[in-house]
């Protein structure tokens, strides 16, 4: 099977050409920014349709260079007085942030209006939203950086704004400072990584135990000789990095790598996902606990390794569903390992998004918290609306999904008793949602 590029896969979508017809021509012009985007670019109303021009603020007069619906700003002629200086050197080009330039309470605002646009979408524009809780602590503890070769170099950063190229990084203040630490030391690890032709993806986690990195697409583990395992060995040893993998197979454990969440300490599998901040997910699991409150039998739906789980279960039995099987042993472990300070925990492999837990499964559960994907998750929603469930905490990383997947709730009985927005990826268009909902 063809390898696919996952550079390529970053280009930004373009609208089919229409056969016959010339391209698009730049033309330079003068634009009042009218709003902001839901991705974080600014939208000027023209009589052709919408412009989206990145970097510009709502109330600013900017020239720029305009090529069908993308302006690409060359001057500020009149800034807004939310404009601020950006935090980081590689602002603009680096596609990682979006709206470093925007001062943080308007900011915030545009967040919040986001979820309430969806919800009214929805036909729930009546629904009462909180401010955003900005979650983002010390910043990031998990990074995604993309490494290629470039000639004879290697270049290891995010991909460039509105393009599939790398843009290398001399800093990043969206990072915890331990993990912006090792993050800027990765060169010989990927150039030691890199096979002849293609790229690589290193997955950074920053746990209790320092830096856990796992490389995807360098290749098999058991693949290599002695000589290049004692160089990978050598060069995590000067990293000072927790554990070193190549996908799932682990080249060195240095130390084991640890989180605690509540009264259990959970070891994440190479790779495993976890919430942004650790701020975020304190943030995300007490709305949850609070939502859930009272509940004594709980379902945790998409449970990967334990957020809500293993802090729900200081007071409710759970029963954790998730369809892969190293994150729900590591949920596993660690409820095993703090049995005497939690309720009983038990594990379900499966595949919600293809399987849902029907209905009729969930007649023991009073209570539930679902964390799907950005799509969210349509078909088990209908089964926990037929379900006996009295209390549900939805966690969203799209409003849209989110509003969607609610309002088959409501339509079902449930009521929306609070709506919080969390924002852990900052200076971007995301926003996380947590909803609370009772029948």
């Amino acid at each position: 099977m063809k390898r696919l590029n996952r550079l390529a896969r970053a280009r930004p979508h373009q609208a089919r050409k229409v056969r016959g017809a010339p391209p698009a021509q730049p033309q330079e012009r003068v634009l009042t920014v009218a709003s902001m985007g839901a991705r974080g670019d600014a939208v000027v109303s023209a009589e052709e349709g919408p412009i989206y021009a990145p970097l510009a603020l709502p109330g600013e007069r900017v020239r720029a260079r305009v090529t069908g619906g993308r302006a690409d700003v060359l001057e500020v002629i009149q800034a807004s007085a939310e404009r601020q200086v950006a935090a980081c050197r590689h602002f603009g080009r680096c596609g990682g942030c979006q709206l470093q330039h925007w001062q943080e309470a308007p900011y915030l605002v545009w967040k919040r209006e986001q979820v309430v646009e969806a919800l009214a979408k929805r036909g729930l524009g009546g629904a009462v939203v909180e401010p955003v809780i900005p979650a983002w602590g010390d910043g990031r503890r998990r990074a995604a950086f993309h490494a290629a070769r470039h000639g004879d170099q290697v270049r290891i950063g995010f991909i460039e704004r509105g393009g599939a190229r790398l843009a290398p990084i001399a800093q990043c203040p969206a990072l915890a400072p331990a993990l912006e630490a090792v993050a800027l030391r990765l060169q010989h690890l990927a150039e030691r990584a890199l096979p002849a032709r293609g790229e690589i993806t290193l997955h950074c986690l920053l746990t209790d135990a320092g830096v856990d990195v796992s490389i995807k697409g360098a290749g098999r583990a058991d693949a290599l000789d002695r000589a290049a395992l004692e160089q990978l060995v050598a060069i995590a040893e000067a990293l000072d990095l927790a554990r070193l993998s190549y996908d799932a197979d682990t080249i060195i454990e240095r130390r084991r790598p640890t989180l605690r969440m509540g009264r259990a300490l959970v070891s994440p599998p190479p790779g495993a996902f976890l919430q942004p901040t650790a701020l975020g997910e304190e943030t995300l699991a007490r709305l949850t606990l609070e939502a859930l409150s009272g509940a004594e039998r709980v379902i945790d739906l998409f449970s990967g390794v334990g957020t809500f789980a293993l802090r729900l279960a200081e007071h409710a039995e759970i029963t954790a569903a998730e369809s892969d099987a190293d994150m729900l042993a590591a949920l596993k472990r660690a409820a095993d390992g703090a049995a005497g300070a939690l309720r009983q925990v038990t594990t379900l492999r499966r595949d919600l998004l293809r399987t849902p837990i029907a209905s009729l499964e969930m007649r023991k559960f009073d209570g539930a918290v679902i964390d799907p994907p950005r799509s969210g998750a349509r078909l088990q929603t209908e089964q926990i609306a037929r379900a006996p469930i009295r209390r549900l905490a939805y966690v969203s990383c799209d409003p849209a999904s989110f509003a969607r997947d609610v309002k088959i709730l409501i339509e079902h009985g449930f009521t929306l008793t609070r709506i919080t927005p969390v924002d852990q990826f900052r200076w971007t268009g995301h926003v996380e949602v947590v909803g609370a909902l009772e029948r």
